[in-house]
């Protein structure tokens, strides 16, 4: 829905014109002028983004502006003062206005270029820039894949993050010369800076502050505290442009309102949850336009567009607003939508100047690119966080409604625990995989249908009916909705929080801190504004969660962010070192295919492995290995030719297809190229990560056909763990003559015994699994049992754990009452979690469940509602 068209823009700069602050002298009309545009677009594209894109928007328009914009000369007398280096890089901080457009810039650029060209006899440097190409892309694309980095001087930064800042220090050495080593000679007050709460704001050790410029020490944030991108992100557009850019102003249809005409359509991008219905016709009464007299509303659908046109046709003449709703309902009829705005367009069609046309839709791929081109956008959304989105719900609710039942104590008490589980599983999706694995769209129709569940439970018993209200709310009304077993089971756990016979006691709460619960039976209106008096912004706490969801959700702003802004950058004219793209590229195809071992065959085999049994069977695991070298080799033969073709375009000798162009993009912005993808298991890894996981599971595999079954096996290491789990329990299963569907996994986690190396022995039965990360958690080593995540530590390894297959043990079922021993924790083959059901019927993400003990005092719903799993991989 983000279409603009160039004719669009060019209307909003001849308001800027016409509207920004006169001036006599040339200078000071560009000033404003240039201030005044800024702001202006700024503000009027705004109003047509969604929240998330806003701040997004907001840094583009920042960086743009500062990648054109030359640093200003030092002073005479400041020559002397340190190195040309650093004081050159340190721009004056000034506001958008100060900051030239592209375009000017460029032909300052030129104009300098050719001065220099006509006096050579002066050794004119080139002009820099406030954002050099060479740190812009840094900042987004990080470190190479083919960079060592020196050893690692300190111990509280992970591997990643030194070879970033090393990696980053060589590639910016003009101003971050030095920086390493004042880290390892400082160490202390460098991990106090880099463990802020706001390492942007806060000033770097050393005095680096005033060597870096302020988009430098962005990229330093961000190899330092990835997760707090986002809001440093924010904060460097506040110091550069100023705090007016770092958060869009809410409009409202009077400010909007004078820059529409008669001609330009306005269209409301609706979300979930949103409707700007009444707004509007509080609006269209406010002008004196009546609705139903002079504002007409037309709800499309089958059979509507004859009355929307006669509508359009009858206010384009009397001069009344239409307003068209629900377009992306009327497939059939955009193009006649199309025709009727191209037609309001032309000079010659004759228009009422009142009339105004006012469509609405939700972002649908159906609605005119031309209609969004030349039309105002303008998105409405429901305010975000549990507070709003129970005011919502109370707002929505009258009086009548809150003193009709026969029980009003339990009635109100229960409404309001409805309305908080209503909220807690909606704001539950921004911490993404950790709250659900598949994003639900809940909403009003399902709080409304439990409100009259709930009313009629209560009137038609004595007794409340707990069972039959938590089955009939969380299996019905909200389960309908949910397509995934275990967020079934997350979903149900939130909700036996808040269906609870204890909830009737004022003394109940919903969160350990007390914040939240259920007030005493009152009116509406005190319930009201006890909602309003709840925190503006919920802690993680009261959706069960460790604080450090709040990492992991800053984390996945993070990466959208960067995805985006890597997403639309033009192809570099230039990569480190001065060497051009073609160059880089060549470089490294050539270096993974020199690295790329040939296809594996079955001949290595080790002797015996392929042999078969007694009874003339192939070995079970012997199966799956010869199904894993399969897999692996088809991904090796397309690697390879990829790469080959790869270098070949480059060379000129072979055309450069779309694939092949994804291709080359893809190595320049360390990304996976599709094609591998398509044919590879899954993997979140950027390619560097993805490259060393691929050899290492290469190895295993080689390893395992060469050498014969290993004492330990590395899951991660899979094309397809779940068909290993079948070989196993088939191995079990004809050793002891017993039928394989009597057989489960129970599981033993070995103490002391971390890597594959402290393994002496394989087991006589089962397996032993090594390579596991637990996701959110941790696993006790003293005490034996799975126990919270220490701070800011999101993953941790699991020991090896024994697989044991066990005849006759039935694992507790999912929905089972809370265990206060033992917690079903479902493997993944990666953080994203959620999967779809191969050919095979198994999930292409989920494994299975591994039963693990927890820490005394809990029980599993605790760990549903923490999100907590295992994972094959993670994401770097």
């Amino acid at each position: 829905m983000y279409q603009y068209s160039l004719a669009y823009f060019m209307r909003l700069f001849n308001l800027c014109i016409d509207n920004s602050e006169p001036s006599d002298e040339l200078d000071e009309r560009l000033t404003n002028l240039m201030a005044y545009t800024t702001q202006f677009m700024f503000e009027a594209v705004c109003r047509g983004l969604f929240e998330e894109h806003k701040l997004l928007f907001s840094f583009l328009l920042c960086t743009s502006i500062l990648r054109a914009a030359e640093v200003e000369p030092p002073k005479e007398e400041d020559d002397e003062e340190g190195e040309g280096g650093s004081k050159a890089s340190s721009p004056v901080k000034k506001s958008a206005s100060d900051a030239p457009p592209a375009e000017d810039a460029a032909a300052d650029s030129a104009a300098e270029g050719s001065s220099s060209d006509d006096e050579k006899e002066e050794d004119k440097a080139p002009a820099r820039m406030k954002i050099e190409p060479r740190e812009w892309s840094v900042f987004l694309r990080g470190t190479p894949l083919n960079y060592e980095a020196p050893p690692k001087p300190i111990e509280w930064a992970t591997d990643a993050v030194w070879r970033n800042i090393a990696y980053l220090e060589k590639d910016l050495s003009h101003v971050l010369n030095g920086f390493a080593a004042d880290l390892a000679s400082d160490s202390d007050a460098f991990r106090a800076w880099a463990e802020s709460d706001a390492p942007f704001e806060a000033p770097l050790p050393r005095g680096w502050d005033d060597k870096l410029t302020p988009f430098v020490k962005l990229a330093v944030v961000k190899f330092f505290r990835e997760e707090t991108a986002v809001s440093s992100a924010q904060q460097y557009v506040g110091v550069e442009l100023g705090e007016a850019f770092t958060e869009a102003p809410p409009w409202t249809l009077d400010d909007v309102f004078p820059d529409t005409n008669a001609r330009t359509p306005i269209i409301f991008i609706l979300s979930t949850g949103a409707d700007p219905t009444a707004m509007l016709q509080r609006f269209a009464t406010k002008m004196g336009w009546i609705p139903g007299e002079r504002l007409h509303i037309c709800s499309l659908g089958q059979g509507q567009g004859p009355v929307a046109e006669a509508l359009v046709a009858g206010g384009q003449s009397t001069g009344d607003w239409v307003c068209l709703q629900n377009c992306h309902l009327a497939k059939s009829w955009m193009l006649s939508l199309e025709r009727l705005v191209a037609a309001m367009s032309s000079p010659q069609q004759q228009i009422h100047d009142e009339h105004r046309l006012w469509l609405t839709s939700m972002p649908a791929d159906i609605f005119p690119t031309l209609v969004l081109q030349n039309g105002i956008k303008l998105t409405n959304e429901p305010p975000k966080g549990v507070r709003a989105n129970m005011k919502r719900t109370f707002n929505d609710i009258n009086d009548e409604q809150w003193e009709s039942c026969s029980k009003p104590a339990p009635y109100k008490k229960l409404m309001y625990a409805l309305s908080t589980f209503h909220a807690v599983i909606q704001e539950r999706r921004k911490f993404g995989p950790l709250g659900w694995n598949i994003r639900y769209e809940f909403n009003a129709s399902d709080i409304e249908c439990s409100m009259l569940t709930l009313k009629m439970f209560l009137e038609e018993q004595d007794q409340i009916p707990w069972a039959a209200l938590v089955y009939v709310t969380g299996q019905i009304n909200y389960g309908g909705r949910v397509t995934d077993d275990l967020d079934r089971r997350c979903l149900m756990c939130n909700l036996k929080k808040y269906y609870v016979s204890a909830l009737l006691e004022d003394s109940y709460r919903f969160t350990p801190s007390g914040t939240y619960y259920a007030p005493p039976e009152g009116d509406l209106k005190s319930v009201r504004d006890f909602v309003n008096a709840l925190p503006l912004t919920e802690a993680p706490e009261v959706f069960g969660m460790h604080p450090n969801a709040n990492i992991t959700f800053q984390m996945q702003e993070t990466k959208k962010m960067m995805d985006a802004v890597l997403s639309i950058q033009p192809r570099a004219t230039a990569a480190e070192g001065g060497r051009s793209p073609d160059e880089v590229v060549a470089a490294l195809a050539e270096e993974l295919a020199a690295s790329i071992a040939t296809p594996m065959s079955l001949d290595e085999a080790a002797f015996g492995l392929f042999d078969r049994t007694d009874t003339g069977q192939l070995k079970s695991l012997s199966v799956v290995l010869g199904q894993e070298i399969e897999r692996f080799n088809n991904l090796t033969t397309i690697v390879i030719a990829s790469l080959a073709e790869l270098q070949k375009a480059i060379k000129g000798v072979v055309v450069m297809s779309g694939e092949l162009e994804q291709m080359y993009t893809n190595f320049l912005n360390n990304q996976v190229p599709g094609v591998w993808e398509k044919a590879a298991y899954p993997s979140l890894k950027p390619l560097g990560g993805w490259i060393a996981d691929y050899h290492r599971r290469i190895e295993f595999v080689h390893t395992w056909l060469r050498q014969g079954n290993p004492k330990t096996y590395w899951l991660p290491g899979f094309f397809f763990p779940q068909g290993f789990m079948t070989g196993v329990l088939q191995t079990h299963a004809r050793k002891y003559a017993q039928p394989i569907d009597s057989l489960n996994f129970t599981f033993e986690v070995l103490d002391g015994v971390e890597t594959p190396e402290d393994v002496v022995a394989a087991p006589e039965d089962g397996v032993l699994i090594d390579g596991l990360f637990v996701d959110n958690a941790r696993w006790n080593r003293a005490e034996k049992y799975l126990d919270e995540s220490e701070p800011g530590i999101m993953c941790s390894d699991l020991p090896v754990v024994h697989f044991i297959p066990v005849q006759h043990h039935n694992p507790p079922p999912l929905l089972a009452p809370a265990d206060p021993k033992e917690y079903q924790c479902p493997l993944y083959k990666t953080s994203v979690r959620a999967g779809i059901l191969s050919t095979t019927g198994q999930s292409t993400n989920f494994v299975l469940c591994v039963g693990l003990p927890i820490k005394p005092g809990t029980d599993s719903d605790f760990w549903v509602l923490q999100g907590v799993a295992l994972l094959c991989a993670l994401n770097d």
